[in-house]
């Protein structure tokens, strides 16, 4: 829910309202709040609330420092380990991804573009950057929800295609290259969407 921008940012949740939506017991749900909590993906609001924080220019601008420094880096090192089977993965989410954006599906395009990184970033085998990079994403979510909502799916920034002729080369430099303008053209389009709110 939160990834993808279903809970949008600074929307409050009952802790009741998110049992009977997950349809699990409270137990889980709590733990899972505990957690997100944790990572900054969810704020308490009292009153056995939460909400997705709303991040301010100074925040983003954090989280755009942290993913540009972290997730490059892992798209280079995943290029050491991406034989024809992983790339043939990468390109059906590319593909899934691609079909998003020509049906104008933002929650398609939202799912299969974090499946894209999130794979990629897996298979640089760094456990402690990859869960960095997720962490990242989960605050970064909500507020690519709202740019696609402002924009539409039709001026999306994809720098895969880029990305996998890089990695058909074995150039790990130009596939960290490609992630770097994907994420920049994004956290452009989150910045001009902060500063006209």
């Amino acid at each position: 829910m939160i990834l993808f921008g279903e809970l949008a940012p600074g929307q409050p949740v009952t802790i009741q309202g998110l049992v009977s939506t997950l349809d699990v017991g409270m137990t889980p749900v709590r733990e899972a709040i505990r957690r997100l909590t944790s990572e900054g993906a969810l704020e308490f609001k009292g009153n056995r609330r939460v909400s997705v924080p709303q991040p301010d220019m100074t925040q983003w601008n954090d989280i755009a420092y942290a993913r540009l420094s972290v997730e490059p880096e892992l798209a280079r090192k995943a290029t050491e380990n991406i034989g024809a089977e992983e790339l043939a993965r990468l390109v059906s989410y590319d593909d899934q991804l691609n079909a998003a954006i020509d049906q104008g599906d933002v929650r398609g395009y939202l799912e299969h573009n974090y499946r894209f990184h999130a794979y990629l970033y897996d298979l640089a085998g760094s456990e402690v950057l990859s869960s960095i990079a997720n962490m990242l994403w989960l605050r970064a979510g909500p507020s690519l929800r709202v740019v696609l909502g402002r924009y539409g799916t039709a001026n999306l920034p994809d720098k895969h295609a880029e990305a996998m002729a890089a990695m058909r080369a074995g150039d790990g430099e130009g596939v960290a290259g490609a992630i770097r303008e994907d994420i920049e053209q994004g956290i452009a389009q989150v910045r001009e969407t902060l500063l006209s709110a």
